[in-house]
């Protein structure tokens, strides 16, 4: 099943928003920190994941999914977050930690939700495993429509929760697909020598269920595979397990040195980024155009743009309302 033009184009277009968003958000993060690099100064505090080089995942993955389906998803969750449709006005203002945001500001960007969406993430590894799983067994039990698809990092496959999932959403049969990034690290432990298999999606078997790879981070045969499974978790099928083969451009955090990388590994990386290689496919397919190309690309911008401004823009929390929402 290979996406139509109107899908392609869609994924494009996301990739595009999540990519200029990212490396927007990451001038805007080193604001305030240089010369010497202090994470708590600057309009965003604390700790920063981006997704530049990881966006196939995401769109090849919710171009199936609507607005009840639901998604969990990493501590690198920005571009699955704009895929499923959040808000990428009140998802940039909670980044700042406005009161406009997602969350009043208090969850920040590992703690993005967004229930008309129904989208949600954590910084703990493998946590949006179980909720998923959870989410997967009400609209079982309820005999509603709805899949449930948890984002995960090739690391959170050595994690207990993972397992366990796994496990309970083959027992009982689930509507539930299971999405592993392969970006080859966590955060500067190579995959080879902390996991005792080479790829994750033969652990699919043990569970009865299928295991799915996707190589080379390419969005159609992402939107192949995940098409396939969801369709089969819609029937009634059960659980499936994707491990997509994609690489993470910049470091684990900002900040980070990644004195851990071999040499020419980020220069082979960024020969085969994702987003360019996406257009050229298009472009030979007659899909794209340069005039529509560059309206595509200013369209992202006008919206990365806006978002951004209304986060700037956007008042803090008082400081009276700091317990808000935090007890009942």
């Amino acid at each position: 099943m290979q996406p139509n033009r109107e899908q392609q184009l869609w994924m494009y277009e996301h990739m595009l928003v999540s990519r200029y968003f990212e490396e927007t958000i990451e001038k805007i993060y080193l604001e305030g920190k240089t010369p010497a690099f202090n994470m708590a100064n600057g309009p965003i505090p604390g700790e920063m994941h981006l997704s530049n080089g990881q966006e196939p995942c995401a769109v090849g993955v919710c171009a199936h999914l609507n607005a009840g389906d639901i998604v969990t998803s990493t501590h690198r969750p920005h571009h699955v977050a704009i895929a499923k449709g959040v808000d990428l006005d009140r998802m940039a203002a909670e980044i700042f930690g406005k009161k406009t945001g997602l969350s009043g500001g208090r969850g920040g960007h590992m703690h993005i939700f967004d229930p008309a969406v129904n989208f949600s993430c954590s910084g703990i590894i493998a946590q949006g495993m179980a909720p998923a799983v959870g989410a997967a067994l009400s609209r079982k039990m309820s005999n509603r429509e709805g899949v449930a698809v948890a984002f995960l990092g090739e690391g959170a496959a050595n994690q207990g929760a993972f397992h366990e999932s796994l496990n309970l959403a083959a027992v009982w049969e689930l509507p539930v697909i299971f999405v592993i990034e392969d970006n080859s690290w966590g955060i500067s432990v190579p995959k080879a020598d902390a996991t005792a298999v080479p790829r994750n999606d033969v652990r699919a078997a043990a569970y009865g269920m299928p295991g799915v790879y996707v190589a080379d981070n390419d969005p159609l045969a992402i939107f192949e595979a995940a098409g396939e499974a969801i369709a089969r978790a819609r029937a009634g099928g059960g659980p499936t397990l994707i491990e997509i083969e994609t690489w993470r451009l910049a470091g684990h955090f900002m900040g980070d040195a990644e004195g851990y990388r071999p040499k020419g590994e980020k220069d082979a990386l960024f020969a085969k980024d994702p987003i360019p290689r996406l257009r050229e496919r298009l472009i030979a397919a007659g899909d794209l155009i340069a005039e529509d190309d560059a309206a595509l690309a200013a369209k992202a911008r006008a919206r990365v743009d806006a978002a951004i401004e209304f986060a700037r823009n956007s008042d803090y929390p008082a400081a009276e309302e700091a317990l808000d929402r935090v007890f009942a």
